[in-house]
């Protein structure tokens, strides 16, 4: 295999391994690790399936980074360190559960992947990890408590939908992608507003405390 293929083929699966990651981790502070990985991750990868570096990749790739890799981690990081929360105790879902709902999403993934129209060698596991990275972003954001891990979950969804749209990078304008990533920082900023006001109201990030809002 040519080192051409190679490296974008790692690169996704180092993604998967980092969605692996999140999901059976307890800690705030590892999932947001992972993330930030997964961010420079997606950075690197349009920069290493295109054929040529032009102007409009390298844009991506370091908006990309500079968003999913540097703000929004800081973002998250710097919510836990207010809310003075660093664990995920009691999921919906336990974390061995979780892992094996992962696995299953992988298994449906490329389940499905084989019955689209086929790409090329180096962007042939982009569809199957970008459809299993939207199904465990939608495990993390319904199978847990922490308003900070439901964010999580919300980006990594975010992320498998920005990985699908790759396969189309040469076709989508430049300032539509922008738009892309700037609906990602608003999303999050609003939901950083809701966890502050969670926090400040009940001292505690559980999501689950919503239900004692009253007139």
């Amino acid at each position: 295999m040519q080192t051409s293929q190679m490296i974008p083929q790692l690169v996704l699966l180092l993604i998967v391994l980092s969605n692996f990651a999140v999901l059976g981790t307890t800690r705030l502070s590892t999932c947001i690790r992972a993330l930030a990985v997964q961010g420079v991750l997606l950075g690197i990868l349009p920069v290493v399936l295109a054929s040529h570096l032009s102007l409009h990749i390298a844009a991506l790739a370091i908006g990309t980074v500079a968003i999913k890799a540097g703000i929004l981690p800081w973002f998250l990081a710097w919510a836990i360190r207010e809310a003075a929360v660093r664990r995920e105790i009691e999921p919906i879902v336990g974390f061995i559960g979780s892992l094996v709902l992962g696995a299953l999403a992988l298994v449906l993934a490329f389940a499905i992947a084989a019955h689209l129209p086929p790409l090329t060698s180096s962007e042939s596991l982009l569809v199957p990890v970008s459809l299993s990275t939207v199904m465990i972003g939608f495990i993390v954001l319904t199978s847990r408590r922490k308003a900070v891990t439901q964010v999580v979950g919300y980006l990594m969804l975010e992320n498998g939908i920005y990985l699908f749209g790759l396969t189309q990078a040469a076709s989508v304008p430049f300032l539509l992608e922008l738009g892309v990533l700037l609906d990602v920082f608003v999303g999050v900023f609003i939901m950083g507003i809701v966890v502050f006001h969670i926090n400040r109201e009940f001292d505690s990030l559980d999501s689950a405390r919503l239900t004692e809002l009253s007139d």
